[in-house]
């Protein structure tokens, strides 16, 4: 398989998509990662954990539509070209 720009973009649609589809009940709040998790005080500096979450929260915010649009461009171009 060769390293082309193709691969790179589908790299990164996968990635988006393994965060996408992270449930926060049913798998972020098992391993500590829920929604009452990384709650910091009134101007206190977010850490790293609440960053991510936040990140996560983002992404299936607003990535949903965009990634339904993509996947399926995807399939088509895989379909077309092999």
């Amino acid at each position: 398989m060769a390293f082309t720009l193709y691969t790179l973009i589908q790299t990164a649609i996968l990635c988006t998509n393994a965060i996408a589809v992270l449930h926060e009940e049913r798998f972020l709040s098992k391993i500590g990662w829920g929604a009452d998790q990384g709650v910091g005080g009134f101007g206190d500096d977010p850490g790293v954990k609440a960053q991510i979450l936040n990140l996560v929260r983002s992404v299936r915010t607003v990535m949903r539509v965009p990634l339904i649009i993509v996947n399926s461009a995807c399939i088509v171009l895989l379909m077309l070209f092999g």
